[in-house]
């Protein structure tokens, strides 16, 4: 699966996501720098990966949301193509509109930089079908601002479609109904605050975050 990891001023978990999209999707995954109009081409999956965009001003994702590179991003969901945003990358998908909702700082305030446990509640969508329903898993947090927000219309949309695809058991950060990952109606932009990358090889104590990654590479 032809892998563009999109890289803004502030990434910090870039290399990270490069060395897990060529170990388990892509040897020739690259990176693409913000300013950039264009996806290389063949490009199936664009990774949005997590740090602290342009220093997190404003709010967390809502510059690089206006990057140049967020219009072919934008048109690359559109035509059905797959997009993953972890952690920043989630904040930058809800502020550009590729997803609903917004993340607001932890409910205790504090940057937070642990393990975690999700439940895989959905796995039906191509982010995920390599796990079993119901699965718990143990993945890294490293966030400030992971508190999912959205109405309650909204809310109530996510969970009557299946669109809230992983659920903290723990929930750490306030996330309203525990809200740990969810996809756009289509079901190919999937948005998250753990970070899968870094829980792809036992060196780094989970090997759980393989099966996001294995399940899109089976479509």
């Amino acid at each position: 699966m032809k892998t563009a990891v999109i890289q803004f001023p502030g990434s910090n978990c870039d290399a990270d996501a490069l060395h897990a999209a060529k170990l388990l999707l892509d040897a020739e995954a690259q990176f693409v720098w913000h300013t950039e109009t264009e996806l290389p081409e063949g490009t199936e999956l664009v990774f949005l990966p997590g740090g602290f965009s342009y220093g997190d001003h404003l709010r967390s994702g809502a510059i690089a949301a206006r990057s140049p590179i967020m219009n072919a991003v934008k048109a690359h969901a559109e035509a059905g193509g797959f997009v993953l945003g972890v952690c920043n990358g989630f904040q930058v998908l809800t502020e550009s509109g590729l997803l609903p909702g917004a993340l607001s700082r932890n409910k205790e305030l504090h940057f937070m930089c642990k393990p975690v446990h999700l439940r895989v509640e959905n796995n039906k969508t191509a982010f995920s079908k390599g796990y079993s329903a119901g699965q718990v898993l143990e993945i890294p947090i490293a966030h400030g601002e992971g508190n999912y927000y959205a109405d309650a219309a909204t809310i109530a949309d996510l969970e009557k479609n299946g669109r809230v695809v992983f659920r903290y058991t723990d929930n750490p950060n306030g996330s309203l109904n525990d809200i740990a990952g969810i996809v756009n109606e289509r079901g190919n932009v999937l948005g998250m605050m753990p970070h899968p990358e870094r829980a792809v090889e036992m060196l780094l104590g989970s090997e759980d975050g393989r099966g996001v990654f294995e399940s899109l590479k089976s479509n």
